[in-house]
């Protein structure tokens, strides 16, 4: 998954989290994301592109700094 900011993403189908840690350590968690959504974030040739056009704004979301 070649991304200039982000490290990892993976999604929790069961309560439909996605969750994407940053390259600077970061994590967010995106609530109630269609499970589409990720699909197409997975197949997505920029990922930081889609996550700003698709992802942010969106969806309700919890940040986890970096310890």
């Amino acid at each position: 998954m070649p991304s200039s900011v982000i490290l990892h993403m993976q999604y929790d189908a069961s309560v439909r989290d996605l969750i994407i840690t940053f390259v600077s350590g970061t994590i967010y968690r995106y609530k109630n994301v269609p499970v589409s959504v990720y699909k197409r974030m997975s197949a997505a040739t920029s990922k930081g592109m889609f996550l700003n056009t698709f992802v942010k704004g969106k969806y309700e979301y919890e940040k986890f700094e970096k310890s």
